[in-house]
C-alpha cells in the first residue's frame, strides 16, 4: 500500500516569482521526497528557470537545507534564487 502524497507550501521570489506570476504554490509530493525535487518540478514548468538550477539554494521551515533535504508534510519550502543589487 502506498503512503498518501505529502502536501508542501512553496514560497517563490525573484525570478520563481517573476515565472509563476505567484508568491506561493501548494503542490505535493509522494513522501520522502527531496527538497531538490521542487526546484526540478519548477524547472519541468518553467524551462526558463533552468539557468538558476545550480545557483539555487533551499530553505524548509525558516533554514537553509541541502537539496537532498527529505520534505515532510506542511513544510514550507523557499527556493533561494541569487540576488544581485546593492
Amino acid at each position: 500500500m502506498s503512503e498518501p502524497e505529502i502536501a508542501v507550501t512553496i514560497k517563490l521570489f525573484a525570478a520563481y516569482q517573476e515565472a509563476y506570476g505567484l508568491p506561493e504554490l501548494q503542490r505535493k509530493f509522494p513522501p520522502h521526497t527531496p527538497v531538490a525535487a521542487v526546484l526540478e518540478s519548477a524547472i519541468a514548468e518553467h524551462p526558463e528557470l533552468q539557468q538558476w538550477r545550480e545557483l539555487t539554494r533551499f530553505g524548509i521551515n525558516l533554514q537553509f537545507v541541502e537539496p537532498d533535504t527529505p520534505l515532510q508534510d506542511g513544510d514550507e519550502v523557499v527556493l533561494i534564487p541569487p540576488v544581485s543589487g546593492g
